[in-house]
C-alpha cells in the first residue's frame, strides 16, 4: 500500500507540474481569465482538462486488473473552478476513454461510470461553491467520486473476492491522491484566474487615466486628434481612429508609417460594425486586398461601435503591429474605453446645447429691453420735434448713438467706455425729456475704461433709478454711477440715487424672480446667467443702491 501511495502522489506531481505549465501559456490565460465563456471557450477547457484526467489514467499503477490513478481531478478541478459543462464535458472524455482503454480489465466498466457520473455531480455541486469553501468542496468531490467507484467495482466486479481485495489495497491511496489532489490543481489554476483582478485592477487605474487626460478634449472641445493619441500612447498601439457613421472624425498613428490618407469609411468592417453594433476583432494580419483603413504591418485590431442614445453614432478603432494582441482583458478595456468617449461626446453635445439655450435666452432678454427704452425714446422725440426741432434733432442723434451701438455689440462684450458712451446718449434723452430734474455723475476709476463687460448692462439700471427713483420726487434727484476695480479681474460698479427707494417687495420679487420690471429682472437674470450671481439691491436712507460685480 505504500509503494501504491509514493507511486500516485509522484503521478500527481506530474499532473501539478502540467496544470502549472498550462496556465503560464498566454493563449491559456486569456481563456481562463475571461468573464465568460463562449462555446468553443468551453470545448478547448473541457479538452484540457479531459486531457488531464486522461493523463491521470495513463499514469497510474496497474494492480491486478485495475488501475490506481488520479483521473478525477482534472475532472473536478474543471467543473468546480472553471465551469459545470467543462466538469460534464470532461468527464464523458475521461471515462469513455478509460473503457474503450483497457475495455477487457473488469473495473473498466465502473470506473468509467463513476467518472461521468462524476463530471454530473461535479457540475451540480459547482452551483454552491463560493471562495471559501470551493476547497473543501473539491477534497468532499474527490472523496465521495473515489468511494462511488470503489462501491461499483465491489457491485460490478465478476470475481467478488478479487474486487474486494484490489478496493482494499488501493482504497486509502486513491482516496488521499484525489482528494488531496484536487485542491492543490485548484490552487494553482485559481492563482492565474485571481490575476483577472490584479488585471482588473491595472484596466480600472489606466481607463481613469485615460479618461483623466481626454476629458479636457471633451470638456473645451478640443481636437479629437488628441484624445486619439492619447489612447494610442497609453495602450501602445500603432493607430487609432475615431469615427461617426460616414467620416473619420479623429485620428492619430504612430509614425508615417501607419498614416491614414482618407476622411470618408472605407473599411467593410467598420460599416458591419456600424450596422450591427458588433464588436469586430481580427488577431491575425488580414490580407492587403482586405485592409484599407491604415498603412503599414498591422497584425492585429478591434472596432469598437459608440454610441449615442442607445444607437451607433460611430467607432472606435485601434490598430497594433502584433499578432494576437486583442487579448480578452484589452478587450473589456476598450469596450470600456468606448463607452467613455460615447459618454463624453454626449456630454459635450449636451453643455453645447447648454451654451446655445443660455446664448439664445440672453438675446432674448436684451431684445425684450430695447422696444421698452425705444418707445421712451420715441415718446420723447415726439414731444420736441414741433416746439424745438433743433432739440429733437440732437435726442434722434443720441438715439441712433444708442440704436447703432445694440446693432454694433448685440451680445457681445464691450469696454466700459463704450458702454458709458450709450449711457451718456441715454441721459441726454431723459434730461431733455425733464430738463434739470435728473442729474447723473460718472464717478469712474481711472484705467477701468477698457475693462470688458456685457453691452446693454448699466443703462437698463440708470433708466430704472431715473423712473423709479428720482422722477416720483417733486425736486428730482441725482444718480450716481460708480465703477471702481476691485482686483485686476474684477469690477465693482454701483447704481445709485437719491430717489424716493425701491420698496422691499420689489426686493424680494427680483429674488423670487417675479419682478415684472423688465429692465430690472433681465438684468438680474443675464448676470446670474453669465456670471452666476444678480444684483445686490439695497434701500438706503434716501434713495436706493443697485450693486453688482463683473
Amino acid at each position: 500500500m505504500f509503494n501504491l501511495v509514493s507511486a500516485l502522489l509522484n503521478n500527481l506531481g506530474h499532473i501539478i507540474i502540467i496544470a502549472f505549465f498550462f496556465t503560464r501559456m498566454k493563449n491559456s490565460r486569456n481563456i481562463l481569465i475571461k468573464e465568460e465563456y463562449n462555446v468553443k471557450d468551453i470545448i478547448l477547457l473541457s479538452l484540457f482538462f479531459g486531457g488531464l484526467a486522461i493523463i491521470g489514467t495513463y499514469s497510474g499503477i496497474d494492480y491486478k486488473g485495475s488501475i490506481a490513478n488520479t483521473r478525477n481531478i482534472g475532472v473536478i478541478t474543471g467543473g468546480l473552478l472553471v465551469s459545470p459543462y467543462v466538469g460534464i464535458l470532461s468527464g464523458i472524455i475521461s471515462g469513455l476513454h478509460r473503457y474503450f482503454l483497457l475495455s477487457g480489465q473488469f473495473t473498466a466498466v465502473p470506473c468509467t461510470i463513476s467518472t461521468i457520473l462524476g463530471g454530473f455531480f461535479v457540475a451540480y455541486l459547482s452551483k454552491y461553491t463560493n471562495e471559501k469553501n470551493k476547497y473543501l468542496f473539491g477534497f468532499l468531490a474527490g472523496f465521495l467520486i473515489e468511494n462511488l467507484s470503489m462501491i461499483l467495482i465491489i457491485l460490478m466486479g465478476e470475481d467478488r473476492n478479487l474486487a474486494i481485495e484490489i478496493v482494499y489495497n488501493i482504497y486509502i491511496p486513491m482516496i488521499l491522491a484525489n482528494a488531496l489532489g484536487v485542491p492543490i490543481v485548484i490552487l494553482i489554476i485559481e492563482s492565474i484566474i485571481e490575476e483577472k483582478e490584479i488585471i482588473a485592477g491595472k484596466q480600472a487605474k489606466l481607463s481613469l487615466k485615460i479618461a483623466e487626460k481626454t476629458l479636457p478634449y471633451f470638456s473645451n472641445g478640443g481636437s479629437l486628434d488628441e484624445v486619439c493619441k492619447i489612447i494610442m500612447e497609453s495602450l501602445e498601439a500603432k493607430a487609432v481612429v475615431l469615427t461617426n457613421e460616414k467620416f473619420i472624425i479623429g485620428k492619430y498613428s504612430y509614425s508615417d508609417e501607419y498614416r491614414l490618407n482618407h476622411i470618408e469609411i472605407k473599411s467593410e468592417a467598420t460599416k458591419e460594425v456600424i450596422k450591427t453594433g458588433k464588436i469586430f476583432i481580427t488577431n491575425n494580419k488580414l490580407d492587403k486586398t482586405t485592409f484599407e483603413c491604415v498603412d503599414g504591418n498591422i497584425k492585429s485590431y478591434i472596432i469598437v461601435p459608440l454610441y449615442k442614445e442607445k444607437h451607433v453614432s460611430g467607432t472606435l478603432k485601434i490598430y497594433f503591429d502584433k499578432l494576437s494582441e486583442i487579448t480578452e482583458s484589452k478587450k473589456i478595456l476598450i469596450i470600456g474605453l468606448a463607452q467613455l468617449i460615447s459618454t463624453q461626446l454626449e456630454l459635450t453635445k449636451i453643455e453645447n446645447f447648454k451654451a446655445m439655450a443660455r446664448e439664445a435666452n440672453i438675446k432674448m432678454l436684451q431684445t425684450q429691453i430695447n422696444p421698452h427704452f425705444l418707445f421712451n425714446a420715441l415718446n420723447t422725440i415726439t414731444s420736441f420735434i414741433r416746439i424745438n426741432p433743433e432739440k429733437a434733432r440732437e435726442i434722434i442723434i443720441n438715439l441712433a448713438t444708442i440704436l447703432r451701438f445694440n446693432l454694433e455689440n448685440f451680445n457681445k462684450l464691450v469696454t466700459v467706455e463704450r458702454e458709458l458712451e450709450q449711457i451718456k446718449a441715454y441721459v441726454n434723452i431723459e434730461q431733455a425729456r425733464f430738463n434739470n430734474k435728473i442729474k447723473v455723475n460718472y464717478k469712474i476709476q481711472d484705467g477701468v475704461g477698457d475693462f470688458q463687460i456685457p453691452s446693454l448692462i448699466i443703462q437698463p439700471l440708470v433708466e430704472n433709478s431715473i423712473k423709479h427713483g428720482i422722477l416720483p420726487k417733486r425736486e428730482g434727484g441725482v444718480v450716481d454711477i460708480i465703477i471702481n476695480k476691485r482686483n485686476e479681474t474684477h469690477l465693482l460698479i454701483e447704481i445709485k440715487d437719491n430717489g424716493v427707494g425701491i420698496s422691499q417687495d420689489v426686493i424680494n420679487s427680483l429674488e423670487n424672480e417675479e419682478e415684472k420690471s423688465i429692465g430690472l429682472r433681465n438684468v438680474h437674470r443675464r448676470l446670474k446667467l453669465l456670471y452666476g450671481r444678480g444684483l445686490n439691491i439695497r434701500r438706503l436712507e434716501e434713495g436706493t443702491s443697485i450693486i453688482f460685480e463683473i
